[in-house]
């Protein structure tokens, strides 16, 4: 029988509601490998604390005899597993967040994914937890998920862990196995930083040492799991940090008036105190603090608000008002740990969209310092990160950022990478440091701008990025092309793949890592001859969508021109003029575009020749009659 931890309405309906607003919140997660019986644990916790409803605990039966693992009982996992392909496969895919209380706590439980596919889902129920429920099977003891988890849970800032060994009952209540699982797992855990590790035998499906003591284990007098998450010390670090409120939106109740509206980070403000926009360092002080309830004197950590200025201060959407004496880094360079979970692996020079809690800007990794061993937790020189590998990098970005510390501050200080073509989330960051180097470095002022050096050449800049394969005929179309430009009295450069790695790019080989940087280079080396007013045409094989989409993003709008020249891949290891096809078909030679490395055609070219049955020439006239079609923002005819 379950052990009641329900509500006690003596004293009515009012008095219970207004013990549950008083009393603490505790955010955990369970966490740990594939069948550790995390669900299984959530919802022991909720069918012990009678907040299942009648309707659901029919539900529950009917789940059990059609998707349960558990024979003849029910089986819990299913309160949490909602999603039908959780049930069919029996594991958890998404986080599932859960409330339940009791009589001296509030509880919010997420259930994370195990599933090393969905490590994802897992660093997002963690984002915001104070404790980690790590449950280990005591048959299988300590995995590299239970590990990899426990580096992820460190990384992000929870110190307080709960080592649940679960499913103790199968293994006859062993306190010898439970008490070598202990050891390994502490000694694993020793650097990460851990204040607490509180280790409990459970069984989660019957409810030992989980709600109620288990009479199976009289070597085991400490707490039970819901005793310890009852009484176990949670600071509330984030309000005795200085203040951050990230501004969401501009209000303007009335013509003369404006405030800015959004959650408060960290701190508390009052009436009258001081405030900085975190990038500018324009100050100001507080007239008012609105909120939906009335006008407030003093606000915390936590609440929504709409701060009203003294001053007409130039703060938009996207800036951090702060503390005066406490303000937070800008920076445009910094290094971070990275959760990557993309399908393609993180390598320096791709470029990424960076979203931070105020801010969102292109980034590059500059540098991949090294990835991290999840099994001995030691550092590994690696060229890039594959899915669900934890690395420390460093990043650059298009625009400075206002961030802390993310041991400081853990909602300014961290970040989500997003692919730039998929808009799928493809990392998570935790910010360590800024760069020295990027305070040092300022953009100089310069009285000569790109329009005047344009004007002086009479044309507009542009870029004719010629991508295809290796054949293709990229290089003496682009050639031709220059050649008539040239007649035409333009000025010009050719950038061509084959001379660039002669000189800039000589010391990059062919991997796919050394081709985004190659492309990356290239694309900084077009856009300063564009600002000098060239029109830059660019001869490279340029494989990757997502490279040839930092080129272009590089440009100034309708500046950059993407010609595919399209030349089936079958032609040109016919023409093969270097006689590379020959070498790569018999093995000789590796990562060659088309064969052994990929080459990702582009989807909207603002140009597209198809080579076969035509000759050069031809083609080279298209292109300028493309040109010419531009009118008067190219300036390419007389």
């Amino acid at each position: 029988m379950p052990v009641s931890l329900g509500p006690d309405l003596g004293g009515g309906v009012s008095a219970y509601l207004s013990a549950q607003d008083s009393g603490t919140l505790l955010r955990f997660i369970t966490c740990g490998s594939v069948d550790d019986g995390k669900s299984t644990l959530i919802g022991r916790m909720l069918y012990d604390s009678k907040l299942i409803f009648e309707d659901q605990l029919a539900t529950l039966k009917s789940d059990s005899r059609k998707h349960g693992t558990t024979g003849e009982d029910m089986d819990l996992a299913l309160l949490v597993d909602g999603l039908e392909a959780e049930r069919e496969q029996g594991i958890t895919i998404d986080v599932a967040f859960r409330f339940f209380a009791t009589d001296k706590r509030r509880f919010i439980a997420a259930d994370t994914p195990g599933h090393e596919e969905y490590t994802r889902n897992m660093a997002t129920g963690a984002s915001t937890a104070d404790l980690a429920v790590v449950l280990i099977d005591a048959r299988k003891g300590v995995l590299e998920q239970t590990r990899r988890h426990s580096h992820i849970v460190s990384l992000l800032g929870i110190r307080a862990i709960v080592l649940a060994v679960n499913k103790i009952d199968l293994i006859d209540h062993d306190q010898a196995v439970f008490d070598a699982i202990v050891a390994d797992y502490i000694e694993f855990a020793q650097h990460l930083g851990f204040d607490e590790i509180r280790a409990i035998p459970i069984s989660a499906r019957y409810g030992d040492n989980v709600c109620s003591r288990s009479a199976a284990m009289p070597w085991y007098d400490g707490p039970t799991l819901i005793e310890h998450l009852e009484t176990v010390a949670i600071a509330d670090p984030a309000l005795d940090l200085p203040f951050r409120l990230p501004v969401q939106m501009v209000v303007r109740p009335e013509p003369d008036c404006r405030g800015f509206a959004g959650q408060i980070a960290s701190g508390t403000v009052a009436v009258g105190d001081e405030v900085v926009v975190a990038k500018t360092g324009k100050s100001s002080r507080i007239s008012a603090i609105v909120t939906a309830d009335g006008n407030l004197e003093s606000a915390r950590e936590g609440q929504a608000v709409t701060l009203v200025l003294d001053d007409d201060v130039d703060v938009s959407r996207g800036s951090m008002l702060v503390a005066p004496g406490a303000r937070p880094h800008v920076a445009d360079q910094f290094q971070a740990h990275v959760i990557w979970f993309g399908e393609n692996a993180l390598m320096p020079g791709r470029s990424y969209v960076l979203c931070t809690e105020t801010d969102s800007t292109s980034a590059t990794l500059t540098a991949l310092k090294y990835s991290i061993d999840v099994n001995s937790l030691t550092r590994q020189a690696s060229k890039q990160l594959e899915k669900n590998q934890i690395g420390v990098c460093n990043f650059a970005t298009g625009a400075p950022l206002a961030f802390d510390a993310y041991r400081d501050n853990r909602t300014t200080g961290n970040f989500i990478l997003v692919d730039r073509l998929t808009n799928a989330t493809v990392g998570a960051g935790m910010i360590d440091h800024p760069l020295r180097r990027a305070g040092n470095v300022h953009w100089q002022a310069m009285d000569v701008t790109r329009e005047a050096r344009a004007g002086l050449k009479h044309q507009t800049p542009a870029v004719l990025w010629f991508t295809g394969l290796s054949g293709s005929g990229k290089s003496t179309i682009a050639n031709l092309v220059e050649k008539r430009l040239h007649a035409l009295g333009r000025h010009t450069v050719l950038l061509d793949g084959d001379n660039v790695r002669h000189g800039l790019n000589k010391d990059l080989g062919f991997t796919e890592a050394d081709r985004v940087e190659n492309i990356r280079r290239i694309a900084e080396v077009a856009r300063l001859m564009s600002d000098a007013g060239l029109i830059v045409l660019v001869s490279f094989i340029s494989p990757f969508r997502s490279e040839r989409k930092l080129a272009r993003d590089l440009m100034a709008p309708g500046e950059f021109i993407e010609i595919y020249v399209d030349t089936p891949i079958e032609e040109c290891a016919r023409r093969d003029p270097k006689g590379l096809y020959k070498k790569a078909f018999a093995g000789q030679l590796a990562n060659f575009t088309g064969i052994s490395s990929p080459y990702e055609e582009p989807e909207t070219p603002e140009l597209q020749l198809k080579t076969m049955g035509a000759d050069p020439d031809s083609l080279a006239i298209e292109i300028e009659d493309f040109l010419a079609k531009q009118g008067s923002r190219t300036n390419f005819k007389d």
